[in-house]
């Protein structure tokens, strides 16, 4: 029952989180600014949000409902590797077809780390 309400939390924040991201990265390079910085600042735009809903509510068994300086350094360290994955791939979407092909499959990507995101904050960053 435990994993079944966490994966069902866990999804309807992601796709906050992704909605946000993605909004974030779809402005800012609309905008004019580049991929890289663009994707980093949608990622940690939905990433601020979604440690403190998952913190709080996804795995609030686990954390007891406080989340704890050693949730955030774990986070951080899921957040750079993550991160580094989405940005490679947005990078070499744009590069092979173009912004508004990135545009397109981010959310895809996104989605993909998001499976292995789960998996890292149930076992390792909010335990």
């Amino acid at each position: 029952m435990n994993l079944a309400r966490q994966s069902v939390l866990y999804l309807i924040f992601g796709l906050v989180q992704l909605v946000v991201d993605w909004l974030c990265f779809v402005a800012l390079t609309w905008f004019g600014m580049t991929t890289v910085p663009a994707n980093l600042i949608g990622r940690v735009s939905g990433a601020l949000l979604g440690f403190w809903l998952n913190g709080k509510h996804t795995f609030s068994i686990a954390t007891q409902g406080r989340l704890r300086p050693a949730h955030l350094a774990r986070f951080i360290v899921m957040w750079c590797l993550t991160a580094a994955a989405s940005t490679a791939a947005v990078t070499l979407a744009e590069g092979a077809e173009g912004l508004y092909f990135a545009w397109l499959v981010k959310p895809f990507f996104d989605a993909t780390l998001a499976v292995i995101g789960f998996l890292l904050s149930k076992f390792w960053v909010y335990r």
